[in-house]
């Protein structure tokens, strides 16, 4: 059974896992190139234009500070919590010359943040993997002034997609479920032979099919056509890797933004599914 700390919404064995992958994969692999697209992705709803100057916000659940690292040098402060101390040293190495970070170990249930005190704030991939994301998203909402944006990342629960693509999340979700139970080093190569075996050949015939205009959106990992090896490496530990996983419907994380004060909620029209970005009420 999974130990749950509910007063600080973590789970530890998540948690734990966690600091492993960023220990594993530090992001240097990561091209300045492969960066910036990725950080796009996710970004590109984001409105930079309406922070304030030396504008002060929270990476929540920074893990290793790889979007931080791209966020920093546009913003005044920015802090970075993460509730993995082994993270967190990975984190530091990956932004020690950047002057405006701070670093804090702290779970999202628990932030070392007054209310009401920042400019902005966003957390990537982070708040599916905690028992309660709707408490996790209102104690974020919580920390930022009036009129100051949240952008999150959440993982879909495939409702813009069709009915085979879902089963074969299923089955997929089935092998993750005895991949994250296994110990640190039997679930690493085990990500592994996954990334080469799955991700690689479907990523890359996603290609080929690409290049004729012939692939279909509904092709299982078609994200990662164009991504490098070492991003399938770190993506197929980090979902594979992981005990806790919950994933969410548009109208579920619409529901769950506007509940937490949040509004002129956006999404982003491409993938990875779903990018929101709502603004402090």
């Amino acid at each position: 059974m999974m130990a749950i700390k509910k007063k600080n919404n973590i789970d530890d064995a998540t948690v734990a896992g966690f600091g492993d992958e960023w220990s594993r994969f530090n992001q240097n692999g990561l091209s300045h190139e492969t960066r910036e697209q990725i950080f796009d992705d996710y970004f590109s709803i984001f409105p930079w234009g309406a922070l304030p100057e030396n504008a002060a916000g929270v990476d929540v659940g920074c893990g290793s500070g790889r979007w931080a690292a791209v966020v920093a040098p546009r913003v005044g402060q920015l802090l970075l919590v993460d509730a993995s101390g082994d993270a967190l040293a990975v984190a530091r190495q990956n932004l020690a010359g950047a002057p405006n970070v701070r670093f804090e170990q702290a779970s999202v249930g628990s932030l070392p943040i007054e209310d009401a005190s920042l400019d902005f704030a966003y957390s990537l991939g982070v708040l599916h993997h905690v028992p309660d994301t709707a408490a996790a998203i209102r104690s974020i909402a919580e920390k930022l002034k009036p009129g100051a944006p949240f952008l999150v990342y959440l993982y879909y629960s495939f409702d813009n997609r069709g009915v085979v693509y879902c089963g074969i999340w299923k089955a997929s979700d089935m092998v993750r479920r005895l991949v994250s139970r296994m110990p640190f080093g039997l679930r690493y190569w085990a990500s592994q032979a996954l990334a080469l075996t799955i991700y690689w050949p479907l990523a890359r015939m996603a290609l080929l099919l690409d290049r004729f205009g012939i692939c279909p959106d509904s092709w299982p990992l078609a994200y990662y056509k164009d991504k490098p090896f070492y991003v399938l490496r770190t993506d197929a530990l980090d979902r594979f890797g992981t005990r806790l996983e919950q994933r969410f419907s548009r109208v579920e994380i619409l529901t769950m933004l506007d509940d937490a004060g949040l509004k002129d909620i956006r999404f982003s029209d491409r993938p990875p599914y779903w990018c929101a970005v709502g603004i402090k009420s």
